[in-house]
């Protein structure tokens, strides 16, 4: 089965992604993305993959995966029940990293790290318990205190004394097939146009299909329509930012995400998760605070 193309989104003014999820939740399924990604698991146990690896994880487990490396972490939990904290995530794109090391020199002490996660690593107990506390609070970070609690972990990362390499050296994922597959060229696009007004139309002409012909095959790829894919990452992107920002108001995610006005917002937020905005922020912050203090 080919994975599908997860939509990373860093928001204007950050250099990488930082957040926090539960489960279920949209990304868990066989995915990749062109970023790497430190992923601590947080609750809850189950099987791992990544790349032609398969595992078994629990609280605690810390992977890093480098660029296009497929993976998915499916919990066991009875079937209609919600975590709502089970893991936190960085994402970072390879960009960001070249153009660190060309500006400081000593970026180059990460090179074995970054070339080794290509496969996928799986970091020891001691070295996830020093990670979480960091990542907890890069979570919430700004500014500057995010740049130095990033690097915190990457040199923690880089100087773990062990870790376990997971997908064999035999594994490579056909880039080439995949975006010729025409789906994911298109969900590449809306990944780089999220808050923007793509239309069908668009998308099918790039990828070089009928309108009606994309809109049979995007909904077979992801199991919705086009807008109703769209709202729903631009919903998940909200939740990310009520949950990192506590300051930033819930007009101002609106339009920052790409609804075009509040009440359009509101009705679909409360649509897909139930609650409005501002009780989200709310309870979300309730349930972590009962999940940080485990």
């Amino acid at each position: 089965m080919q994975p599908d193309l997860e939509l990373v989104h860093i928001r204007k003014g950050e250099s990488f992604a930082a957040w926090m999820h539960g489960y279920p939740f949209r990304t868990v399924r066989w995915h990749y993305h062109p970023e790497y990604e430190i992923h601590l698991v947080v609750a809850t146990s189950g099987t791992f993959y990544i790349g032609d690896h398969v595992g078994s994880f629990r609280p605690g487990q810390l992977i890093m995966t480098g660029p296009n490396l497929p993976q998915n972490w499916i919990s066991d939990i009875p079937p209609g029940e919600a975590v709502p904290l089970r893991s936190l995530v960085i994402q970072f794109p390879e960009a960001f990293i070249d153009e660190a090391s060309t500006a400081m020199p000593e970026m180059q002490a990460l090179g074995p790290l970054l070339e080794r996660s290509r496969r996928g690593l799986l970091f020891d107990d001691a070295t996830s318990a020093r990670v979480r506390p960091l990542m907890e609070r890069l979570v919430e970070a700004q500014g500057l205190r995010r740049l130095a609690l990033f690097w915190e972990i990457l040199d923690l990362l880089a100087n773990a004394p062990e870790y376990e390499v997971l997908a064999s050296l035999s594994f490579e994922l056909d880039l080439t097939r995949i975006h010729d597959g025409g789906i994911n060229r298109a969900l590449g696009y809306l990944r780089e146009h999220l808050t923007e007004q793509i239309e069908e139309g668009e998308l099918a002409e790039m990828v070089g299909q009928s309108q009606s012909a994309f809109s049979r095959a995007f909904k077979r790829h992801t199991g919705t329509t086009l807008v109703r894919y769209r709202n729903q990452l631009r919903v998940d992107l909200a939740c990310q930012m009520l949950l990192t920002d506590p300051d930033i108001k819930v007009a101002e995610i609106c339009y920052e995400v790409g609804f075009s006005n509040l009440s359009n917002f509101n009705r679909h937020f409360l649509k897909l998760k139930g609650m409005s905005p501002s009780q989200f922020r709310a309870t979300f912050a309730a349930q972590k605070a009962l999940v940080m203090a485990d």
